[in-house]
């Protein structure tokens, strides 16, 4: 009997050893003491504020320094999620300006290579507490992992004349840009202490995410924050419409500011300011997509033209997309809807664009949705390999993954290649245990690799991997991600150059006056 209370004694000093070693020592940051917790040998931390709320007068503004906090914050769940029409996994609120960090430094002193994550969503949804965005495998590869929030939605991308009226730079609409780039400027001042390197910042998105790396690229407000880029399925080079499709996306100030007043009108609301009073989750959803726009000043202008003009942060970059992106999108359903569908947006270069990406009798095949892929992702991703190439003196490296099964005839999905986003689960090593063959395991590790290889070198390169060549015109090499990691020509390349021939046409003064 008189064991049991030296056991229990044992048990007591056992148990507050692990909570110890939960429980590392609290860090200094420049606005206050944080703590983190130990999770699989590394230290993560969740739910740093990198801004003040954007809410009540802030809301529509860019985003404003932090307050000093007195006590230690503990930093140990994800901050809700942008407000948007669905919930994610920490919920959702307009108090959402919070970051997150994995780090395997032991010391302050380590400098080790930093990626930042972006999340896609279609700038209007997404979070960082996504489980497929969880950075542990990635870390332990010897990178510090960081995912920043941005606002998305009307919250994040609304313009309108007062805001741009009441603004310094006098523009409006890009608030969820800004909130990425004062994410990186957090981390140019923070992340020494993490055990980072503030000078070997690399960032990484998908889908909006992607895109937004591109826009980033192109922003002067962003340059000197990051010395590496990687999109996937990303890539922003079509010029300004105001009838906007995938590709074609961007409207300028002056037409999303019209587009933001009628917005307001059809609340029912005669100005910002009692826009402001409304509850977040009581405010109407932007009909269509909210999107980035042209303002003059995050992003300066058509990013095709400033490419061309060697106006952009030149920095190296790793961009690609999967095979099958048009089947994501809700592609035609009949041919005859598929036809309609590219002379409505195509115009008097339909019938090249017919034959470039055929249809057959009686269905759409991947022929024709890679149309959808390229004009949304493919044809941006090798006009930016070419333009920087040219005008630049970083390397590109370009990919193509078409990891998928090998669907048998007669199956729903025979004849379909990879979809929109699939990559994702590569990258991060998350894949599905049960629907995993050993090439997904090898094409995976040898992702995850390449992505933190650039981080820590910038380029992908390493021992043990199939040589990854630099992009040229000269020498178009592309990665392919397809069984195992090999290297090939651009895909569908005479394709391309025929939908490269009507977006040079739009970028004439008879291509601009027919899009509108």
């Amino acid at each position: 009997m008189k064991k049991k209370p030296i056991l229990l004694a044992l048990f007591a000093i056992f148990s507050t050893s692990i909570i110890v070693a939960q429980q590392p020592a609290a860090i200094k940051i420049a606005d206050g003491l944080v703590q983190g917790r130990v999770e699989g040998g590394l230290t993560v931390y969740r739910g740093i504020p990198f801004a003040l709320p954007p809410v009540g007068n802030l809301r529509w503004r860019a985003p404003q320094p932090v307050k000093k906090w007195d006590t230690v914050l503990q930093a140990n769940k994800f901050a809700p999620g942008p407000v948007q029409g669905w919930t994610p996994p920490s919920g959702k609120s307009e108090d959402c300006l919070y970051l997150n960090v994995w780090s395997p430094a032991l010391s302050a002193g380590e400098k080790l290579p930093v990626l930042v994550w972006i999340y896609g969503g279609g700038f209007n949804a997404g979070a960082t507490s996504d489980v497929n965005y969880s950075g542990e495998k990635l870390a332990a590869k010897g990178v510090l992992f960081v995912s920043i929030a941005y606002r998305v939605g009307q919250l994040g991308f609304l313009a309108h004349p007062e805001l741009s009226a009441e603004s310094p730079s006098h523009t409006s609409g890009n608030y969820g840009l800004l909130d990425m780039i004062a994410g990186l400027q957090w981390v140019q001042k923070n992340i020494a202490a993490f055990g980072g390197d503030p000078g070997k910042v690399t960032i990484f998105g998908e889908s909006a995410g992607g895109i937004a790396v591109s826009m980033l690229c192109a922003s002067p407000l962003a340059k000197g924050l990051f010395r590496g880029a990687i999109s996937q399925s990303g890539g922003s080079f079509g010029p300004p419409r105001t009838t906007t499709y995938p590709g074609e996306n961007l409207k300028k100030l002056p037409d999303a500011e019209s587009a933001g007043s009628a917005y307001v009108k059809n609340a029912g609301y005669n100005s910002i300011a009692n826009l402001r009073k409304l509850d977040a989750d009581k405010l109407p959803a932007i009909r269509g997509l909210a999107w980035p726009i042209i303002d003059g000043w995050v992003i300066p202008d058509d990013q095709y033209k400033l490419y061309d003009a060697g106006k952009y942060n030149d920095v190296a970059v790793m961009i690609g997309y999967n095979s099958d992106e048009g089947a994501s999108f809700s592609p035609p359903k009949t041919p005859a809807d598929y036809t309609t569908a590219v002379n409505t947006r195509y115009g008097k270069f339909a019938a090249d664009l017919l034959k470039a990406y055929p249809v057959d009798s009686n269905n759409v095949p991947k022929t024709a949705r890679d149309l959808s892929r390229d004009a949304a992702f493919g044809w941006h991703t090798w006009s930016w390999a070419r333009l920087q190439s040219k005008t630049g003196r970083s390397n590109v490296f370009y990919y193509y993954f078409d990891q998928h099964p090998g669907y048998p005839a007669g199956s729903p999905r025979y004849g379909y290649g990879s979809p929109h986003a699939q990559e994702v689960a590569y990258v991060f090593k998350h894949l599905d245990a049960a629907q995993t063959t050993k090439s997904d395991l090898e094409i995976s590790d040898a992702m995850a690799t390449y992505w933190t290889n650039f981080a820590k070198y910038g380029h992908p390169n390493g021992s043990g991997l199939p040589a990854w060549p630099a992009f040229s015109d000269k020498k178009p090499v592309v990665m392919y991600f397809n069984q195992t990691p090999h290297s090939g020509p651009v895909p569908d390349a005479k394709s391309l150059e025929v939908l490269d021939a009507y977006f040079k046409w739009r970028r004439t003064p008879e291509g601009e006056e027919w899009a509108k």
